[in-house]
Formats: C-alpha cells, structure tokens, sequence
C-alpha cells in the first residue's frame, strides 16, 4: 500500500494486512484489565517473602518465580499500551494507558525491590547450599551476576524508595516524546513535483535523499528550524535525563555514570574508551569518503543536507512492500533453511506495522513480548533503506524470538550490547547479496554507497553520538550546566571533526542533538557501534564458513542472556575485548571506497 497522497493517512485507513496483530497479546482490553488487576493482587503475595528467603531453597525458588509470573504478565501489559499508544501518540486513550502501566511497573519494582538485597545478606556458604537445588538451577547465572555487582546493591528499604522514583523519573523521556512525536509541527516544503509536501520525519529520510538540491536544503531547513524552534526545552529535558542517571549511578556508588551503564553487562569501561580512540585514529577514510562524494556530485561545496544523496542520481529504487519481502527472504538464505521458516513465520503472521499515518511513533524497532512473539514498527516507504531497515528489525524478532524458546525467563533477555549484532548481520548479508546479484553499473555503484553510507551512518556517526553522550555526562558530573548553547556547540565541534576540513557543518545541524532519541536510554549508542563491527565478522562467518560457524551463530541467536555478552560473542566467534572487529570494520569501509573510486573513474 505505497502513500500517493502529500498527507499522511489516518491510522483507520491503513489496510488491516499491513498493521501488527497487538490482539495477539490481548484480544480486548477487558482480557488486559483482568491481567493488569491479577498483577495488581498478586504484590501483596510476593512481599509476604519478605524476610523469608534465607529459610530454606525453596522459599527462594517460589519467590523468584512469582517475581517471573508477575514480569511477565506486566511486560504484555506494558507492551499491548505501549505498541497502540505508538501506532498513534496523539491517541489521549493509550496515551493514560501507558501511563497506568508504568504506574504498575513502579509498584511492581517497588514491591520486588527487597529480593536481591535480601539474597546477598544470605551468607556465602548457605547460598551455594541453596544453589544446588534443582528448583534453582535456572537462576544459576542470575545469581552469578548478582553476586558480581554486590556492592551496587543497596538495602531493601532503598532499594525500594529507588523503585518508587522510577516514575516520576520518566518524566523527561516522556515530555521529549511528546513534544517531538505529537506536539511539534513540520512545515510545508515544495516536492521535485512542485506539490507541497508535509515534512514529517518520515518524509525527511526520504526527501534529505532527493536528487534536487533545493529539496534536500528546503527539508534540511524545515526539519532543523522547527527543532531550533524548541531547543531551549530540549536542552531541558536532557539535561533532567543526564541528571536523573547521575543519581542513579552515585546512589549506588559506581565511580561515573558511564561505569554504571555498562555494568549491568559486564562491559569494562576501556571497551567504550577504546572504540573512541580507534575509531578517532581512522577518520582519514570518512574524510576521504566525504572528498569523493563532493567530487562525484559535482559540487563547489558539500553540505550536511548532501550527505544522504545517492552518487548514482539515476538509479531510482522504487521497491512495494511486497518486492521487499523478496529481497529479504533471498539475502537472509545464508543463515539456513529453520532460520528462513522462522522468518517467513514473522513476515506472514501479524509481527510487523508497515506503513506511517499520522501520529504514529517514527523511526522503527522491535519489542519482543515473552509468550507472545516479538512485534516490529516500520515506517516503510518503498525505499532501498526501507528494506535494509526490515532486515535489521526482523534481526532483532528472530533473536528474540530464539532467545526466548531457547531460554527460561530467568536468561531470555539478551543485553542491548549482543541486540544490535542479530540485527546488523542481517543488513550487511542483505547488502553483500545485493552487490552480487546485480550487473548494472549504475546498480551497484548505488549499492557500494549504500555500504559505505551504512558504515558511515552506524560506525562513524553512533560513535560520534557516543562521544558526545561521554562529553555531556562528563561536563554534568563535573557540575557544569548543560545549556542549548553548550549542546549545539559541541554538536558543531564534534561534527567538523568527524566529517573533516571538507565538509561545510550548517549551523542548522547544530541542533541535531535535540531529536536523537537515543540520548535519553543511557549510553546505548556505542552499542550500534559494537554491533555492527562483531556483525561484520559474523557476516563473513556466514557467507564463506561452513556450517560449523552457522550453528554457532543459531547457538549464539539462542544464548539469550544466559552469560555475560562478551563470552556469549566470543564463543561465535567475535572477541569484542580487543579493537580487531572495529578495525576490521573500517578497513573494508576503505576497501569498498577504492571499489567506489574505481566505479566513478569509469563513468
């Protein structure tokens, strides 16, 4: 159902075959009301526990599984409000609903909150007793990790007041949501028909592509200018978020609030310090890069709002929905024949939304709902980066989906640090198919591009987004205020350092900072970064090994969160520890630029 319309479609006149199946969860709201009250009345049960873990295994056991049942229920709670509220921000309905159930997740971590300080007052001895009970073996690695961040765990009584703030905390997420998915307002800009557009973020990764330079400037200008309209509340609502983090991190003593995001997966804070650095010592090929895209599009100058344009300007991809999913499932065929059922399983039977309508959330993600399935958000466009885009989210559904067959409750989550690796195999074995499937000149000097706009746009870029999440959180422990002033500036700063002496930095691109999302989930970032480089490695693993390396991958899809992501990487194959997988990475970024130069000398 491609969009010929320049407005965007109310969510009712999006065709069924093309909306996710959130009934799948819960088929009305009485169903959901009847689990969200069984949660409800289930806490007063579970805080009997309290006091009582110590007294025998089994006390324990049946205390961390009601804690389970109780998870488990709140998360298809949480996630049936949440995927509706999404599917239209502006709808006041799911907008309290959401609301109702964070209200619930706080009570419910309130509630829980005595269970780990409890389990580490139990003496050493007496825990390795309980520990080999067969009604506790699935916490085994649970138990591990808590023991490991022991002295990060507060005493019941603070645990639970932290729990209790976990709300009110929200906040600043929740008013930049707001402001910048529902509130604000895009202009009109002129289209390459001359038809006036609705900008929209949407519409902006489209358009910043467009072949006409006015174009990519009229929607560069619109979509900054209306962020610069609001920077000084954006500049608010981060700063609240950095501060709210700060608390968290010295209330629980870790030496900097970056330590504290990366303990809970057991990430040393050198592994974030040290793809700064390599990534920093490899800049030369981006700005090489950045040189020959000026060349190559003819340009006196090169500007932010050029950076997205295609260099084969004739080249039009213009892929429906249903030519996507062909693609997908023929690029995706080197991970195997169950993984290939298990995709189809997700393409056909109600995991995914497709297409924008007014208020939806933008962008795109996965939710994984244990017991369920996972369900993806698109916002597809009939663009090559649309197929690209359902690759990765796909990615991130069969990881989940593996992980949780695979896996107890207890070690079904994977961490954010393996997330993004499941994800971006799928992108670059998509990519990687597409070079050799085509012979057209045009075709695949459009497609190395592609390749390197990927890295350029996942390696590059995440990494200077989490240079700048390091510089903010520094300044702010340091008891600097974090103005819009000193946001833009270091936006600007780290911009002309990462894109180099050849690229204009627009002052509009100065605010860019203000619609990152990703700025309020606590150093996530860097994890793309990661991602995409341990994804390189398995890429190649499984379009030249054999079917050792591809088991070990399907090994890896189901490991879930049952060891700590670095040994879970490192058994398929990727040892993140070391600079290797980034370098790696970014010598064939530069091997696909001498292929790009050479494609561009011919023409």
């Amino acid at each position: 159902m491609p969009q010929t319309s320049t407005s965007l479609p109310s969510r009712e006149q999006i065709q069924a075959e093309y909306k996710w199946q959130v009934e799948n969860i819960y088929a009305n709201e009485q169903l959901w009301q009847a689990d969200f009250d069984k949660v409800k009345n289930a806490l007063p049960g579970i805080t009997e526990y309290k006091g009582t873990l110590s007294q025998t295994p089994a006390k324990l056991a049946a205390c961390l599984k009601l804690r389970d049942e109780i998870n488990i229920l709140a998360g298809k709670l949480f996630a049936y409000a949440r995927l509706h509220r999404d599917e239209n921000s502006a709808n006041a309905k799911y907008q309290a609903l959401v609301g109702k159930t964070e209200g619930l997740l706080a009570e419910t971590s309130a509630a829980t909150a005595f269970i780990e300080p409890e389990i580490l007052a139990i003496s050493d001895d007496m825990l390795a007793a309980f520990r080999r009970e067969q009604s506790l073996a699935e916490y085994s690695f649970y138990f591990d990790n808590l023991i490991r961040q022991k002295q990060h765990v507060l005493s019941p009584a603070e645990e639970e007041i932290l729990s209790r703030s976990a709300e009110a905390t929200q906040a600043s997420e929740n008013i930049f949501n707001m402001l910048a998915h529902a509130d604000m307002k895009f202009p009109d800009i002129t289209g390459e028909d001359g038809q006036k557009i609705t900008l929209s973020e949407g519409r902006y990764r489209s358009l910043i592509m467009s072949a006409d330079r006015r174009v990519r400037q009229e929607a560069f200008s619109g979509l900054f200018g209306s962020y610069n309209t609001f920077r000084n509340t954006f500049a608010a609502t981060l700063a609240g978020n950095v501060k709210k983090n700060i608390f968290y991190s010295r209330t629980r003593k870790y030496n900097s609030t970056l330590e504290s995001a990366l303990s809970e997966s057991n990430i040393p804070v050198n592994v974030y310090d040290n793809l700064l650095a390599t990534v920093n010592n490899n800049l030369a090929p981006l700005h090489r890069y950045i040189a020959l895209k000026k060349k190559a599009l003819q340009l006196d100058e090169i500007h932010m709002y050029d950076l997205y344009t295609p260099l084969a300007q004739a080249v039009k991809f213009n892929i429906p929905y249903a030519e996507g999913l062909k693609l997908v499932r023929e690029g995706l065929a080197p991970l195997g024949t169950e993984y290939a059922d298990i995709l189809n399983k997700g393409l056909t039977s109600g995991w995914i939304d497709v297409y924008e309508n007014k208020g939806k959330q933008t962008g795109a993600y996965c939710w994984g709902v244990y017991g369920v399935h996972p369900f993806v958000l698109l916002n597809y466009n009939d663009r090559l980066e649309d197929v690209s885009t359902l690759a990765h989210e796909m990615g991130h559904a069969i990881h989940s989906y593996y992980s949780q067959a695979a896996q107890p409750y207890a070690t079904s989550q994977y961490t954010i640090f393996t997330a993004e690796v499941a994800s971006t195999t799928n992108e670059i074995l998509l990519n990687d198919f597409l070079l050799k499937a085509t012979t057209d000149k045009q075709k695949k000097l459009y497609l190395i591009n592609q390749y390197l706009e990927m890295v350029r746009a996942t390696v590059y870029r995440q990494t200077m987004f989490a240079e700048f999440e390091k510089s903010i959180y520094d300044k702010a422990e340091e008891g600097e205020t974090l103005t819009a002033d000193l946001l833009d500036a270091l936006w600007h700063t780290l911009n002309t350092k990462y894109y180099g002496p050849g690229m204009v930095v627009d002052s509009e691109i100065d605010v860019e900072w203000a619609r990152i999302p990703h700025f309020y989930w606590n150093f996530y970032v860097y994890q793309y970064v990661t991602g995409y480089a341990a994804a390189t490695t398995l890429a190649e693993k499984m379009a030249n090994g054999g079917t050792g390396d591809k088991q070990r991958y399907i090994e890896f899809l189901k490991s879930g969160g049952s060891d700590y992501p670095l040994s879970i990487l490192k058994q398929a194959g990727v040892d993140m520890s070391t600079p290797q997988p980034v370098e790696l990475t970014l010598n064939k970024f530069s091997t696909m630029l001498d292929e790009l130069e050479k494609l561009i000398s011919k023409s």
